[in-house]
């Protein structure tokens, strides 16, 4: 397992290792010691995982304080553009985004701590996509920024009219709009 910094500083892209054999495919996702060794904040208290149809955008989410969360994320089945922007206002990278493609074939993660804010495109006729999250999920902490508001270009790959985002998805505040400080 390699863990490789980005662009944006709190998030990082796991290069995980498969091991292959007649009788399929092992991975391992995780490893505390690694991720302890490398700083970064892995008591996970809760999992999840979302099946999406090809050409479902889901995002920008993300947990507001105090039940905010660093992150894991990676792909079980399928391939999607998954999608980190910075949303710490005191930040010199505040706006600034990190996309990767996560796929069962690539056997990457996306790691992003408190401050960020997830979202991902399903590119296969359908992905499984695994989050583990260091909070427990709390309703009234729940936020977003519309998908659209902080320059990454999802439309390279379908047009607007091919994407499946929900309502709640577009009903959040641009980024610029959207009043978080940490």
């Amino acid at each position: 397992m390699e863990i490789k910094e980005t662009n944006l500083d709190g998030v990082f892209e796991i290069q995980s290792k498969k091991f292959e054999d007649q009788r399929g495919l092992f991975v391992k996702t995780f490893h505390s010691d690694l991720f302890n060794e490398s700083g970064l904040e892995c008591d996970f208290k809760e999992s999840f995982y979302s099946v999406s149809k090809k050409g479902v955008l889901r995002g920008m989410h993300f947990q507001q304080p105090p039940h905010d969360h660093a992150k894991l994320v990676y792909v079980t089945d399928g391939e999607i553009l998954d999608v980190a922007v910075d949303i710490r206002r005191d930040s010199d990278s505040f706006g600034n985004f990190f996309y990767t493609k996560l796929s069962s074939e690539n056997v990457k993660s996306l790691y992003m701590s408190k401050g960020f804010a997830h979202g991902f495109l399903t590119l296969s006729e359908s992905a499984t996509v695994t989050y583990l999250t260091t909070t427990v999920h709390s309703p009234s902490s729940d936020s977003g920024i519309r998908w659209d508001s902080f320059g990454f270009d999802w439309e390279q790959i379908f047009s607007r009219n091919e994407l499946v985002i929900s309502d709640r998805d577009c009903a959040f505040p641009s980024l610029s709009e959207f009043g978080v400080s940490s």
